[in-house]
């Protein structure tokens, strides 16, 4: 295929594929395919839509199972409420999936849906916890690296609070685990599952309180 203006067409838009995509696809380099667009007066992508073809361009890194068992069904549920009411849910700056709680149950459960239902890669997987100071963190590290079956080297550094009180800590014996997954397109699929059976349940519209 030559560089024509029905190559780029077809490859740059039709296909979102990049300028350097077009250029290996074509036998030529990416100045060369941005300079034949300059010169034909063709649009290029903006800085925004140019990071959107590069991400959607990114092959997942999970793989999200779709016939599931009843009790399948039922984790997947578990799981997708549980991040509703504790996970972290912004797409602003670095999104990546980010569940937090003291409660290891609460834990092991979010842990097992990531597994079994969303099938991610075990090594994309972070710990990082918040501890108090006066607490033995590498005896805490090594209760939840068994409880997760994390392996301590995707531990990342953890939070350490000086100035915190008794009660506090009392409540928070092993401190807060956050269960990290670095991977935004998990996040977004997470999200669409969230609406999807918030939608189903109580609709899209917000109740409006009775008037007095």
């Amino acid at each position: 295929m030559s560089l024509s203006e029905k190559a780029i067409k077809k490859l740059y838009y039709q296909e979102n594929l990049s300028a350097a995509d077009v250029g290996k696809k074509l036998g030529v380099s990416s100045w060369a395919v941005l300079s034949f667009m300059k010169r034909k007066n063709l649009r290029r992508r903006s800085f925004s839509e140019a990071n959107a073809v590069v991400f959607n361009s990114k092959s997942l890194s999970f793989s999200a199972k779709k016939k599931l068992s009843f009790f399948e069904k039922e984790l997947k549920i578990a799981g997708i409420m549980l991040y509703w009411a504790e996970g972290s849910k912004s797409l602003n700056g670095f999104s990546s999936v980010d569940f937090c709680n003291s409660d290891s149950r609460m834990i092991r459960l979010f842990l097992e849906f990531l597994r079994k239902i969303c099938g991610v890669d075990e090594e994309r997987l972070r710990v990082h916890l918040y501890c108090y100071a006066d607490q033995d963190i590498a005896e805490i590290k090594k209760y939840w690296a068994n409880l997760t079956k994390i392996p301590l080297s995707q531990f990342v550094k953890p939070y350490i609070r000086k100035d915190f009180s008794i009660e506090k800590k009392r409540e928070m014996k092993y401190g807060l685990a956050h269960i990290r997954y670095s991977d935004k397109k998990l996040l977004l699929q997470i999200n669409k599952w969230i609406e999807e059976m918030v939608n189903n349940r109580v609709g899209t519209e917000v109740d409006k309180p009775d008037s007095l």
